[in-house]
């Protein structure tokens, strides 16, 4: 279930990432990067000290936006 839920949760992430940045990716491109944006939104989020795995879906799904965002906006810078 956590598989599925990670899937779902990239591709509304990424999906909203690629609609802010002004991206025109395609359905898989969007579900990577808000899968990827996960990631990198989780680790940075450790970072600063908040425990991603206790959020709820809200908060989960505003830290895979933000990390998909991340991601867009370095790979703009090359």
């Amino acid at each position: 279930m956590g598989f599925l839920y990670s899937i779902i949760i990239g591709g509304i992430a990424g999906y909203l990432a690629s609609t802010f940045m002004g991206s025109h990716n395609s359905m898989l491109v969007n579900i990577l990067l808000g899968i990827f944006g996960g990631l990198v939104g989780g680790f940075i989020a450790g970072k600063l000290g908040n425990d991603k795995s206790n959020d709820g879906l809200v908060m989960n799904l505003l830290i895979s936006v933000v990390g998909a965002v991340i991601l867009i906006f370095i790979g703009r810078l090359f």
